[in-house]
This record gives C-alpha cells, sequence and structure tokens, in this order.
C-alpha cells in the first residue's frame, strides 16, 4: 500500500486516453488511501500508446527526474502526405510522390538525423487554439529551433504497402516524434505525416 501512497506507477496507456484521464483513473482507484498528488513524468498524446510514468504522493517530486531521461519509441509514418499538425490528429491538406523513394535514399536520409540536431516543434495551441489555425486565417507563426539529441534511428518499408515507413527512435527528453516523421519527409523530397506512435521505453522502465 505505501507504494501507492507514494511511489511510481508504469502505466500502459491504450489508444485513445489522454496522459491526464490516466492519473484521473489512478486518482479514483487509491482513493481510500488519501492520496492527495498524483502527476505523470511526461505527456503521452492520445494517439500514441505505451509506457506512461504516474506518480503519487511524495513520488511526485521525482517526476522531473523521470521526464529527463531519454525516451524510446516505436512506430509508422506514412510518405507522401502532409497534415498541419504533423500526425493523423489533422486531415490531409497536400500529397506529393513517394513512389521514387528508394530504401538506400530512406537510409540515407535517416542517418542525417542522428546525433545532435536542431528541431522546430509541431504546431501546438495558442490561447486555446491550434496554431495550424491560426496560420490559416494568415497569421504568421514562426516557433525557433530547439536541440535535441537522437542517439538512433532505425527505418524500415512495410511489406504490405511500401507507402508505410516504420521506425525506432532513441532520443533524448523534448524531441518531437511528430517533427521527425515531417523532416524525415522534407528531406526525401516529399511529405510525411506520423500515424502511429507507441512510447517503449523512458530511461531504465519498459513497458
Amino acid at each position: 500500500m505505501e507504494l501507492l501512497k507514494n511511489g511510481v506507477i508504469l502505466v500502459d496507456k491504450p489508444l485513445g486516453w489522454t496522459s491526464f484521464d490516466v492519473c484521473g483513473k489512478i486518482r479514483n482507484m487509491i482513493r481510500f488511501l488519501e492520496v492527495k498528488k498524483v502527476g505523470h513524468a511526461g505527456t503521452l498524446d492520445p494517439n500514441a500508446s505505451g509506457l506512461l510514468i504516474v506518480c503519487t504522493g511524495k513520488g511526485t517530486k521525482f517526476c522531473d527526474d523521470f521526464q529527463a531521461q531519454d525516451k524510446e519509441y516505436s512506430g509508422t509514418l506514412r510518405l507522401g502526405e502532409f497534415t498541419p499538425s504533423y500526425d493523423a490528429e489533422s486531415e490531409v491538406t497536400e500529397r506529393s510522390a513517394w513512389e521514387h523513394i528508394t530504401d538506400e535514399e530512406l537510409q540515407a536520409a535517416a542517418a542525417k538525423y542522428v546525433g545532435n540536431i536542431m528541431q522546430v516543434p509541431p504546431m501546438a495551441r495558442v490561447g486555446g487554439m491550434k496554431m495550424y489555425q491560426l496560420a490559416r486565417e494568415g497569421q504568421a507563426l514562426e516557433l525557433p529551433p530547439r536541440p535535441v539529441t537522437i542517439s538512433s534511428l532505425r527505418v524500415w518499408r512495410d511489406d504490405a504497402n511500401r507507402q508505410d515507413v516504420h521506425f525506432y527512435v532513441h532520443c533524448s527528453k523534448g524531441t518531437y516524434i511528430r517533427s521527425l516523421a515531417h523532416d524525415l519527409g522534407r528531406a526525401l523530397g516529399s511529405h510525411a505525416h506520423l500515424v502511429a506512435l507507441r512510447r517503449e521505453a523512458s530511461g531504465d522502465y519498459r513497458v
């Protein structure tokens, strides 16, 4: 019981749940222990599944430490399609040729993103509105690039649909996988957006 009151819970978050949803469900489950604080160590989008570290009670003071750890993700990006959010949350607004991209070109492009890189975050929210919605209204929006580290990145084509590219990435805190997918598409002279994402590990913790 003490671990539930002041500890760390590893959750394999399902698709469709927000990180806030998970914390709320755990808070309700351990309400009888009179736990006042429940928090997570790194947001996982509703469209992503996998490891969410939830801290309770006195354990919440370690949230920042867990959040600072490297992360590992697996997922799928789709070539030739652009969405304003860089993932499947928004509709495809542009399409471009992808059939010409060879496996060798794909591997070479991915290799360029391994190491210390500067990454522009995807469009988020400003004042409750999504930034890509503001951009559509003609408001200029520029986000400064931020330094992140990609320790390793493996990519391979789907056997049944070569438009889809699967990946496994080990990266630093603050890396946006949506932006990585988008940038990889641009490096290949096409487009790409994220269609599936799963957090496999955070530091030494795995699902």
